[in-house]
């Protein structure tokens, strides 16, 4: 169906792939536990976003410039590196008012900021374009015309499934962070490691390899 073949083990790979702690996993911690429920959830429409966009490009062969080209992947992938290292910085560099109460973030998050910077750190992951187009052709079937619709209900499938997994993890960092958050000064503390966290994600992308 839809040029589709083993569609089943597809889905199963997608969940275990899912479960399997990377970057935007740790992404969506750090955002949940540093400001709340609210700014996890926009974070996973974000990455997930993101998500839909590698499939895109995949299904339209775009990505196959960033699988051909080093120079292409390098400057992307500094490009995503440089990106979560300056939201990592604006984190540590952020005040906590000492007057507000511990148990809630000192200022509502912006929910579409924090949205545009999901989708931004996702996109911006050549890696992760990488993945989608050596992933999804795998269950597409041989000579299947028009080559986009497999590709788009794939990426649907890891959409579903991917989205699921985040807003769990989303919502149990959030639970966690609020039990934390009623020690004076925790708020900032999460801050400060929220920072460090995407500081390290963003070194480490830098470091990556195309393979």
């Amino acid at each position: 169906m839809f040029g589709i073949h083993d569609f089943s083990l597809f889905v199963v790979s997608c969940i275990l792939l899912n479960i399997t702690p990377g970057q935007d996993t740790m992404y969506i911690i750090g955002r949940s536990m540093a400001q709340g429920r609210q700014a996890g959830i926009m974070s996973v429409l974000g990455i997930m976003t993101g998500v839909l966009v590698h499939t895109l490009l995949a299904a339209l062969g775009l990505s196959v410039i960033l699988a051909t080209s080093s120079l292409a992947f390098t400057v992307v992938k500094i490009a995503g590196a440089a990106y979560l290292i300056w939201i990592g910085i604006g984190f540590m560099m952020s005040r906590t008012d000492p007057e507000q109460s511990s148990d809630v973030p000192a200022t509502p998050p912006d929910a579409w900021k924090i949205f545009k910077q999901g989708v931004l750190t996702n996109v911006l992951n050549p890696k992760v374009a990488l993945f989608f187009l050596s992933f999804l052709p795998q269950f597409v079937l041989p000579g299947t015309q028009p080559v986009f619709l497999p590709f788009l209900v794939l990426g649907l499938a890891f959409f579903t499934t991917g989205s699921i997994w985040c807003l769990v993890l989303a919502t149990g960092a959030a639970w966690l962070s609020d039990r934390f958050r009623r020690y004076r000064s925790a708020g900032g503390l999460l801050k400060k490691c929220t920072g460090l966290l995407f500081v390290a994600l963003g070194i480490r992308l830098a470091f990556s390899q195309a393979r």
